[in-house]
């Protein structure tokens, strides 16, 4: 099964780490998530760029808006993401614990959502629309 799993980096913490101890973390991450691709976990994974890049896309009183964000008053900013395959949550959780990155911030695991179901009964409504406009 997928896990998403959210890394937030706690950037006070990091700021306080030297170039090269910043340097030794991000060395091991990689390290660790090469170690996760070797083994069959990773499926994925994703840095981000800060949250000053960002934009924020929202539907409301009818229409889109594009704001530039998002700003929130938090000391952790979400760092990046992973997908890892695991047998169940508890083994996501043992994979997640040993990444080194979990020094520098908490991590949010999740199981991936299943929606081929509801993919197929989509389709479906979907083709059933057309095949009646085409009528």
């Amino acid at each position: 099964m997928k896990y998403l799993c959210f890394g937030y980096l706690d950037v006070q913490q990091w700021l306080k780490l030297s170039p090269a101890e910043q340097n030794a973390m991000v060395d091991a991450c990689f390290a660790y998530d090469e170690t996760l691709k070797k083994d069959g976990h990773w499926v994925g994974g994703e840095g981000l760029q800060g949250p000053e890049t960002a934009a924020m896309v929202r539907y409301q009183n009818g229409s889109v808006s594009v704001t530039d964000g998002p700003y929130a008053e938090t000391k952790e900013l979400l760092g990046g993401l992973l997908i890892l395959e695991a047998r169940d949550l508890n083994h996501a959780i043992h994979l997640i614990s040993k990444h080194p990155g979990v020094k520098m911030g908490p991590w949010e695991v999740r199981p991936a959502a299943d929606l081929a179901q509801m993919i197929r009964e989509s389709e479906a409504r979907r083709a059933k629309t057309r095949s009646g406009a085409a009528s």
